[in-house]
């Protein structure tokens, strides 16, 4: 094999590994904000009446 073809081969693999890595850290973002959305919806079947009412003075 020569070294032209070696060095695309290893390039290729790079390119993927790095996919790899973004497409990683974006399912942990996205994850991330699953998961905060899960519990501000627990702690509002734990308080349900929080944002049901206000309180208006004129």
């Amino acid at each position: 094999m020569d070294i032209a073809a070696m060095s695309m081969i290893l390039s290729q693999g790079q390119v993927k590994q790095q996919a790899g890595i973004q497409l990683a850290a974006k399912i942990m973002d996205m994850s991330e904000v699953q998961s905060n959305e899960l519990v501000k919806m627990m702690e509002q079947s734990v308080t349900p009446e929080i944002g049901r009412s206000i309180d208006i003075q004129i």
